[in-house]
């Protein structure tokens, strides 16, 4: 069984920065595609952006790019989310996925972590 585990979230100042990390552990064969999600307060989760697992393809959200920079070390299983000029409306949990490989069904599923609160505000 693959557990996701996000670490880095606490309290920034508008315009500051945090780095959150991610790391998938357990039994895996195979993990593909990694990334980010967030749900603000009082709103649906929405995609921040993801990463392929070779590294070369990207994703952002229009409301983060140049601003966010995902990262991944792939033989560590970890993705990185390194956010820059944050802005008050980035206040919400940030939750990481990882596409695990599951043998049972044949298929890749997303497994997510428990999130980690990332909060904006002076």
């Amino acid at each position: 069984q693959v557990q996701v585990v996000e670490s880095g979230g606490g309290l920034a100042q508008p315009g500051g920065s945090l780095r959150l990390s991610c790391t998938a552990s357990g039994t895996i064969y195979a993990i593909n595609n990694m990334g980010w999600y967030r749900q603000p307060p009082g709103k649906q989760r929405e995609l921040v952006a993801t990463i392929s697992n070779n590294k070369i393809h990207t994703t952002y959200s229009d409301s983060v790019k140049g601003r966010f920079t995902i990262a991944r070390d792939t033989p560590k299983n970890t993705v990185y989310l390194e956010m820059n000029s944050l802005k008050p409306e980035d206040t919400a949990v940030y939750y990481c996925f990882a596409e695990n490989f599951a043998v049972d069904v044949a298929q890749y599923v997303a497994v997510w972590g428990q999130g980690t609160l990332v909060t904006v505000s002076s």
